[in-house]
């Protein structure tokens, strides 16, 4: 990777979702996640669930999540009765060991496309297996659309502590341009009935860069979001993985180039975003969130897992990490539905990483953050970090995006947390890179 890059929006992975890539997950190491299930887990370890729901009113231009749209109330819960039967695959197992669980996600798709009788029955059945009523943190992904009051009651009585709003954009056309299913009003009606019922913590989630979006028009997103003054705010910036709706239309086009903005725009309005943010009582707790600078905002799930934590993951696509071990499940409903028919597990690729490649993971995962402390490194892998990376340290800090270099912090400029998935390919290892990420 150059210094010079590209300014147009490509298709492809932009964001570092893991390490080592996804692409180099096979199903040849499925028997190193078997090994690491029968054994005890670490002390340091907390333990996470993540439940993917891949069901959804519409299917985003933009996504590239296993979803699916159409379905009928018995395939819901046909699905429901699968991922618990997964569940049960996993009880007693040595992995679990004493643990309780320290945080769960329910990821989507969509979780809130969930009647309310669904979701009490699903949430009573997890619990019967895994209790979550001492978990410090319950997050629950939400389409502002499908929530009624009843159904945001049924959600706070479920114990969630983190209502994050898929909100995206506040401007209709906008978001009938990109396919989401949801309009203006649905946002606030929802956000203000959850804030009513006193969620402890409400995130919005936007996108800069969106089709058609302009400069106006994210300035009114950014007003509309300070006036709403939800407890956290995370902006991704758009990029255009391989199996989007847009990616597949450009194919057809003959396009190399995507319809969205690019990427100096997207950091430019990011940045603005968070500078308008930081006056209105903000503080930035990643590249991609800012927080009420006031209180006491956390994300237990984020942070678990990027310090390596061990996360059961269930459902369809779904990824998970366990004794160091990633694996993903089958990503097609009917494979993963078959595989559990035939008693197994329904995983269909995995990957033990090497000691290495864990340090490389939590370095650039924790970089996210904007800063990485060397004495974490020293203690949990006996490295001193400065060494082990001190080529790509000193390309950051020749192309000035290098802020301090402490005995104790290792810190970003604002404009490298910007661009930070870009800078994070210097830190991986050769073989890793200059490949397809997924």
């Amino acid at each position: 990777m150059s210094e010079v890059e590209i300014a147009e929006t490509k298709a492809g992975n932009y964001f570092v979702a893991n390490y080592p890539p996804f692409s180099f997950w096979n199903e040849g190491e499925k028997p190193f996640l078997l090994d690491a299930l029968d054994r005890a887990p670490r002390t340091d370890s907390p333990l996470g669930l993540y439940l993917h729901i891949p069901f959804c009113r519409k299917r985003c231009h933009f996504c590239y999540f296993r979803v699916y749209t159409g379905v009928k109330a018995q395939e819901i819960r046909d699905y429901l009765d699968a991922a618990l039967e997964e569940m049960d695959r996993y009880m007693g197992r040595a992995f679990i060991g004493d643990r309780k669980l320290a945080y769960i996600y329910f990821g989507g798709g969509t979780p809130s496309f969930l009647s309310t009788s669904q979701l009490e029955f699903l949430a009573g059945e997890m619990q019967k297996r895994l209790p979550w009523d001492d978990a410090e943190e319950i997050t629950f992904e939400c389409e502002p659309g499908t929530l009624t009051e009843k159904k945001l009651e049924c959600i706070r009585r479920l114990g969630v502590t983190r209502l994050s709003l898929g909100v995206e954009n506040f401007n209709p056309h906008i978001l009938e341009v990109n396919g989401r299913a949801h309009r203006g009003e649905e946002i606030y009606r929802a956000y203000e009935t959850a804030k009513a019922l006193g969620f402890p913590q409400i995130n919005i989630d936007l996108i800069a860069g969106m089709m058609d979006e302009t400069e106006e028009n994210w300035e009114a997103c950014i007003d509309e979001t300070i006036s709403l003054s939800p407890d956290s705010v995370t902006i991704y910036q758009m990029e255009i993985p391989y199996n989007t709706t847009i990616y597949r239309q450009m194919k057809e086009a003959g396009r190399v180039v995507a319809p969205v903005a690019d990427w100096e725009t997207k950091r430019r309005w990011v940045s603005s975003a968070f500078a308008r943010l930081q006056q209105a009582g903000y503080r930035i707790g990643s590249a991609y969130t800012a927080v009420k600078a006031d209180r006491e905002i956390s994300f237990v799930y984020r942070d678990a897992l990027w310090r390596g934590s061990d996360l059961l993951s269930l459902g369809v696509a779904s990824f998970g990490h366990i004794n160091g071990v990633h694996y993903q499940n089958d990503h097609d409903m009917d494979g993963y539905l078959e595989r559990l028919g035939r008693d197994e597990l329904p995983v269909y690729r995995a990957l033990r990483p090497s000691e290495e490649e864990l340090l490389v993971r939590e370095f650039i995962l924790q970089f996210k953050l904007g800063e990485v402390h060397p004495p974490y490194y020293q203690k949990k892998f006996g490295v001193d970090v400065r060494e082990v990376f001190s080529e790509p340290l000193a390309q950051l800090r020749e192309w000035g995006v290098l802020d301090e270099d402490t005995g104790e912090t290792i810190r970003l400029t604002q404009s490298g947390l910007l661009e930070v998935d870009r800078l994070l390919h210097e830190f991986f290892l050769p073989q890793h890179r200059d490949v397809r990420y997924a």
